[in-house]
């Protein structure tokens, strides 16, 4: 039986604060920033709503360019994996931390927002897509307008 395996992470929620980018000695960018994710639901022994908020810390690899959209309040979409490293602090203890490697970020929102305008738009920087010097944005599709019942299916419409 062959073993499988995912590591997929999705994340969309706010920035907690401005990205940071720095540098390696080979001088391969890296951006880091934090995302708030909040979950909601009604205790029901009290009746009351609860909120828990959780702070995903994302690396992103060679995003210089798209550093300065990343800004605190700022709503995002974030795609990547879970990584968890190790590494020894000043005082030489072993210190790990888990964070999301970043493939794809998407800003969203309006006008303002970090978005185009219009519902659902937003600029996309993809790992996979852009250069890797530089990101590439682009606006995300504009959602289909679903057929309507009315429009006539001939025989040259049907895919066998």
């Amino acid at each position: 039986m062959a073993s499988r395996s995912v590591n997929k992470v999705i994340l969309v929620g706010h920035l907690g604060r401005d990205a940071e980018v720095a540098y390696t000695a080979s001088q391969t960018s890296v951006t880091k920033f934090s995302v708030a994710t909040s979950r909601r639901w009604k205790d029901q022994q009290s009746g009351e709503w609860k909120e828990d908020t959780n702070w995903t810390n994302v690396v992103l690899w060679r995003a210089e360019n798209l550093a300065p959209y990343l800004t605190k309040g700022k709503q995002v979409y974030v795609e990547g994996r879970i990584q968890t490293r190790s590494y020894e602090d000043k005082d030489g203890k072993k210190v790990y931390t888990t964070e999301v490697v970043a493939d794809d970020v998407i800003l969203l929102g309006g006008r303002g927002e970090g978005g185009q305008a219009g519902a659902g738009g937003g600029d996309e920087y993809s790992q996979e897509q852009a250069p890797r010097s530089m990101p590439r944005a682009r606006q995300a599709p504009a959602p289909s307008a679903a057929p309507s019942f009315n429009d006539s299916i001939g025989d040259d419409d049907v895919p066998f």
